[in-house]
């Protein structure tokens, strides 16, 4: 059983700052080809000044709600690397929601942002692996990023709940549609991590570390580099035989009464 990622080429969204930024990183030092996919071109640059002299980086900016931009990062993907055996939608957003405010548009924007551009990037990615695996019986592995908040919610967090919880059901769906193919789909959903979501909050709201760490039955908030193995796992082949599966990265929270605090 390997955990190995020598020699694989990802793509990981979201790499430009907190947990996809980590994700990206870790997969690098883990011997991967790492094409870093973010829209904040800036920071993306600055984030990864320190690995430009390196020939398994590269990286690309731009809103992939937009399906050309899709097509764009999976060409430039092949352009750097040949091909592409892992994705990582890490791109997420959290916004609250105002649940009797019929003009609020959370909903719709998460939907867009969580589930919908996931989802194309993931039916684009899987035609490549399908097309370079050559009647392999494994060809690839896509791993997407949830949050407790699927199952554990507040009113303020209805479009963000929504929004993870159809990207666990839309894991489970792809898992299957994709299996003849060898192409693999889990998802980790947590909590109780250190994501750029949540440094904000707490930044905001110092004392919520408190409240977050009694209602964790660990006692502490993980750091995104946790996270980042946890990943690695499932993008790795000692998960060969692991798919349409949701795994809680989140210290036990998940399974006790639940907090007035933010999911992330």
């Amino acid at each position: 059983m390997s955990f190995s990622l020598d020699g694989k080429t990802a793509i990981i969204t979201g790499a430009a700052n907190g947990i996809g930024l980590a994700i990206a990183r870790h997969f690098v030092e883990q011997g991967a080809n790492v094409m870093f996919a973010d829209m904040d071109e800036d920071n993306l640059k600055r984030e990864i000044q320190d690995l430009n002299d390196q020939d398994n980086v590269a990286y690309f900016a731009g809103d992939l709600r937009e399906r050309l931009t899709i097509a764009n990062l999976l060409s430039a993907t092949i352009d750097a690397f040949d091909g592409v055996d892992i994705l990582v939608n890490a791109s997420r957003q959290v916004l609250t929601t105002d649940p009797l405010d019929n003009d609020d548009t959370s909903v719709d924007d998460l939907i867009e942002q969580n589930v919908r551009t996931s989802l194309r990037l993931s039916q684009q990615v899987a035609k490549r692996m399908i097309k370079q695996s050559e009647g392999q019986k494994t060809c690839g592995s896509i791993v997407n990023l949830s949050s407790l908040a699927a199952r554990l919610t507040r009113p303020d967090l209805l479009a963000y709940s929504m929004s993870t919880a159809a990207l666990e059901q839309m894991t489970r769906s792809l898992a299957v549609a994709f299996a003849e193919h060898g192409i693999r789909v889990n998802a980790v959903a947590f909590g109780s991590v250190m994501s750029a979501s949540l440094q904000a909050h707490l930044k905001d709201t110092p004392k919520d570390r408190d409240i977050i760490e009694q209602a964790t039955p660990l006692g502490r908030i993980a750091s995104a580099h946790e996270l980042a193995e946890t990943v690695q796992y499932l993008a790795s082949d000692a998960a060969q035989f692991m798919t349409g599966q949701i795994i809680s990265l989140d210290g036990g929270r998940g399974i006790i009464d639940t907090v007035e605090t933010s999911a992330h």
